[in-house]
């Protein structure tokens, strides 16, 4: 397969779109090898192919994704439909599918750059994108037989389509294996009972990836992923969520009321459900992990500009040594952070290898900065960082979610600690 990946442009209008097509040199990629989570055909990106992409999304976003479509996203807390089929124009919703069901067949340093330049614009529409380009697109790409990614990739790719993955309950949020979400077994398929909770694009979503326990009584061993359609009888969405931030990412409680998903919407293999979700996780957490990315690098967009603008005692504020030593933080803290989820995307586009404890460190790293910069942006604003006319406040509420949210950060932490347990186990003795 060819190594040149092709992408819709983004910097032409949406009736009239070239093609974008970053060049790779194989040379330089002989020894670097896909891994088993990478489309086919997959060659690791150069840098110049990277800056290439995220100027192309810096152009999409500048014309579909203004501050003034930021706010109004935040303010009605709801997701603007119309910007699924944009995203889907643009090329955005199948970064790491194959080619032969619409995907651009790139990888996860590509994914991280879309995601933080979306991130970026509006914290609300990244992360529905993370949940449909990531948490419901990659999962079929990665675990989907033929006739499944061939049945539901194209259209989710298209933005035809919304996709969600349903894990949390209200009573198992981070300790998934206690979810009593249930799917019986019966001719032709299985029946599935039960909640999920907190569910991103739930409300919108014409396709979830569903995880029930399939035999309760072997725990981790006896989940179950699935497909399940919104057209599936006995499933609705009992209400959708009001929350602090990330209010344009429409997030619901979902109800499966004696719901019936044929055999074939088994996704991966009976009862090892907690494989694909475990697996899964490591790169959500990673391309998650690009979020705050953005969140922060909007927070210097805001703090930059208003401190060098705004005068007191006859200066401009950010030539005081104190307002100097927060600018220096945040952007210090931003480029640690990129640099830590940027090297860990690179380990496993390049080489193959997926960290758990760094895929969770990154995101601890970079949703922990996020929130301290953007705390920083308000305190800078002064006065204007308190009330809503400016975007500061925005920032901290939307920041806050991926303290949170695909684990929180005290789970990280413990990741990282079971990591560090099993490494050096043997110095135990």
């Amino acid at each position: 397969m060819s190594a040149i990946r092709s992408l819709r442009s983004i910097a032409a209008r949406p009736a009239a779109r070239g093609i974008f097509r970053p060049q790779f040199s194989l040379s330089t990629f002989q020894h670097r090898n896909a891994s088993s989570k990478h489309p086919k055909g997959f060659e690791a990106p150069t840098s110049e192919d990277l800056q290439e992409l995220r100027e192309r999304v810096q152009e999409f976003t500048r014309r579909e994704i203004t501050e003034e479509v930021a706010a109004k996203t935040d303010k009605s807390n709801s997701f603007p439909n119309d910007m699924w089929q944009k995203l889907g124009d643009a090329g955005f919703l199948g970064i790491t599918a194959d080619e032969d069901v619409g995907g651009l067949g790139m990888g996860y340093q590509a994914h991280c750059v879309v995601m933080e330049e979306i991130s970026r614009a509006s914290g609300s529409i990244g992360l529905s994108y993370a949940a449909h380009s990531q948490l419901c697109v990659n999962q079929l790409q990665l675990n989907g037989t033929l006739e499944q990614k061939m049945k539901y990739l194209p259209g989710l790719i298209a933005g035809t389509k919304v996709g969600a993955l349903a894990m949390s309950e209200s009573g198992s949020g981070s300790d998934v294996v206690s979810m009593k979400t249930s799917a019986k077994a019966v001719d032709g398929g299985y029946i599935i009972n039960g909640t999920k909770m907190w569910i991103t694009n739930g409300p919108d979503a014409s396709f979830v990836v569903v995880y029930a326990k399939t035999e309760p009584d072997k725990g981790s061993k006896g989940i179950t992923a699935f497909i399940v359609e919104k057209e599936f009888e006995g499933f609705s969405c009992a209400r959708k969520l009001d929350k602090m931030g990330m209010r344009g990412s429409n997030t619901g409680e979902l109800v499966f009321d004696g719901v019936f998903v044929p055999k074939e919407n088994v996704l991966g293999e009976i009862n090892r459900g907690v494989k694909v979700l475990m697996e899964g996780l490591d790169i959500e957490r990673l391309v998650l992990s690009a979020g705050p990315l953005g969140i922060m690098q909007a927070a210097l967009d805001v703090a930059l500009p208003f401190t060098h603008q705004r005068k007191q005692f006859g200066a401009p504020i950010a030539h005081n040594q104190l307002v100097q030593g927060k600018l220096a933080d945040m952007y210090t803290k931003l480029q640690a952070a990129k640099s830590y989820t940027y090297a860990t995307a690179k380990q496993v586009d390049e080489f193959g290898q997926i960290r758990t404890q760094d895929c969770a460190g990154a995101i601890l790293y970079s949703a922990e900065r996020a929130t301290e910069c953007a705390l920083d942006c308000i305190q800078l604003l002064g006065g204007m960082g308190y009330v809503e006319e400016m975007p500061a406040s925005r920032l901290l509420r939307d920041a806050k979610l991926y303290e949170i949210g695909a684990g929180t950060s005290e789970v990280r932490r413990i990741v990282l600690g079971r990591a560090f347990n099993k490494e050096y186990s043997g110095y135990a003795s």
